[in-house]
């Protein structure tokens, strides 16, 4: 079914999710790309604390962007908002407060295209932020996968490799791996690369 047909004479909410590396960003500029050339006036809005690759722009890992407002809480949305637009993209949704899951809301009842992108899982599996309570309120949830790092499989989860223990740490390939359910660890882990290969290791040297 196409992203615009079932719900286009009203508001409707779509979320993009799964683990890092999965190209969730990417999916999410690809579809307001669309909009624009449809010549829907959009707005897209960032969580000011992901600052990784630029500040003022939403930016996906291999360096797609597009110009965004970073704002701090969800319902600063309603400041910025212009009466135009008619497509919301939301970039990074897990790190936002609750509140991000009524702004959603009414938007789509105002008849909005809302799009949002962002982790549905922490570094320890376990659901992150508002994100779950948006698939469940969405019409249209797209479950993106990574590679795992480890054995080349579909990979469903995030691993921390560096950084603290907290839920919340901005970071890209210094501080985290794609991987699949049975390579992940729920804890910090060393990076793919400086683990022994086993399979290496049980050679026996002639």
């Amino acid at each position: 079914m196409s992203e615009f047909s079932y719900f286009q004479a009203r508001g409707w909410i779509e979320v993009i999710v799964g683990s890092m590396f999965s190209g969730k960003t990417e999916e999410l500029i690809r579809r307001l790309r669309r909009a624009e050339f449809a010549r829907l006036p959009i707005q897209v809005f960032k969580p000011i604390l992901d600052d990784r690759y630029s500040q003022t722009e939403v930016m996906s890992h291999n360096k797609s962007a597009i110009s965004s407002l970073p704002i701090e809480r969800a319902d600063e949305i309603w400041a910025h908002l212009s009466p135009e637009t008619k497509v919301v993209g939301i970039d990074e949704g897990q790190f936002f407060d609750e509140g991000l899951v009524s702004v959603a809301q009414d938007l789509a009842d105002r008849g909005l295209r809302v799009i949002i992108a962002g982790l549905d899982t922490d570094w320890q599996a376990k659901p992150f932020g508002p994100i779950p309570t948006l698939m469940a309120i969405a019409e249209s949830v797209s479950k993106q996968h990574a590679v795992c790092v480890v054995c080349g499989n579909t990979a469903s989860r995030t691993q921390r490799t560096g950084g603290s223990n907290g839920q919340v740490e901005v970071g890209a390939h210094e501080n985290y791996e794609a991987r699949c359910r049975e390579h992940f660890r729920p804890f910090i882990d060393k990076p793919h690369s400086l683990i022994p290969n086993e399979t290496e290791n049980s050679i026996s040297t002639p």
